[in-house]
């Protein structure tokens, strides 16, 4: 029997398992998809891909230059390969390798950081990934997206599979819900909207979606305030047209996400905005520039006000402000 969450949404798995299970079935039909890994098959849900296709997937070790290095290579000899490792040490350590092995040499690796955000919860800084958005955003020739649901991240791992440029997939821990069954477009640069309302828009990203949902059915039913919620999975190149679209009733803009308050969504939607001539009332929502709290996932978005609560609370503020 499916798991329903409070709100009557059928609950999925881990976005890392739906990626782990669409790659399987996309590697049985396609010998040259290839997964390399960073000691990442046990924690990036691939030991049944491994069992299943030993002959395709590759281990490097702890050793994240090598991982996208030999991920460069394979992709320039004609493979399909998916780079598996932890977001934190993937976007960090090997920066300088995936700046010139996949951008510059614009070989088509998809770049894969799982636990990502604050997944690892009580593990703290050193494996929290709240930079990869600013730090990916700025390098050419890099497609940049973050999956909401299941539904997001099976087409994610598909279109990524028939690519050719370099993708960085970024996927978290925890299980998920199926956000909207009706609304089943998915493409990379196109944002989803998972609800519609007229009073204010949140633009959320990843794991943050869900709990964007959540506040808007809240500020509906105590407040009869109508949100539109939106999954904006690609955080590069970012759905202009959208946000255009939405900000064109002048009000307000929530946006959401389990990463630092600079460089990420939140900004790329601020500078779409102020570039185009909107003045919204506006806020990001994310990480504030400091030493993060420790705890679980759930601890960490209650203290920075990405749950429920906290962004229900926010959207009332500049509602009134």
């Amino acid at each position: 029997m499916d798991k329903i969450d409070i709100m009557g949404a059928k609950m999925g798995n881990a976005n890392q398992e739906i990626f782990s299970e669409t790659l399987q079935t996309l590697a049985k039909a396609d010998k040259n998809i290839l997964v390399v890994t960073s000691d990442s098959r046990g924690s990036g849900k691939l030991i049944p891909f491994a069992n299943n296709f030993p002959k395709q997937i590759i281990e490097v070790g702890i050793a994240e230059q090598n991982l996208v290095g030999v991920a460069s290579g394979l992709a320039s000899a004609g493979k399909k390969t998916f780079a598996v490792s932890p977001a934190c040490f993937l976007s960090a350590r090997a920066l300088e390798q995936i700046k010139n092995d996949v951008c510059y040499s614009d070989n088509p690796v998809v770049l894969v950081g799982i636990s990502a955000g604050v997944s690892y919860g009580a593990l703290g800084t050193t494996h929290h990934s709240l930079h990869d958005f600013a730090a990916l955003r700025a390098i050419n020739n890099i497609t940049i997206v973050a999956p909401a649901d299941n539904y997001e991240t099976a087409q994610a791992v598909i279109l990524a599979s028939q690519t050719q440029t370099p993708i960085y997939l970024r996927l978290g821990k925890k299980p998920m819900p199926y956000l909207n069954e009706n609304n089943k477009k998915f493409a990379f640069g196109k944002g989803r909207v998972v609800q519609s309302g007229d009073d204010v828009t949140i633009i959320a990203c990843g794991e943050t979606v869900h709990p964007a949902l959540l506040a808007a059915k809240k500020l509906e039913a105590l407040k009869n305030i109508q949100a539109t919620v939106v999954s904006m999975h690609t955080i590069k190149p970012l759905d202009e047209r959208l946000i255009k679209e939405l900000a064109a009733n002048g009000k307000p803009i929530l946006t959401v996400e389990e990463h630092m308050i600079h460089g990420g969504l939140g900004e790329a939607c601020a500078a779409c905005l102020l570039q185009n001539g909107f003045s919204n009332p506006f806020k990001i929502l994310g990480i504030p520039d400091e030493y993060t709290v420790t705890g679980s996932q759930v601890d960490i978005f209650n203290h920075y006000q990405l749950s429920e609560v906290g962004i229900y609370q926010n959207c009332l503020d500049l509602i009134n402000k």
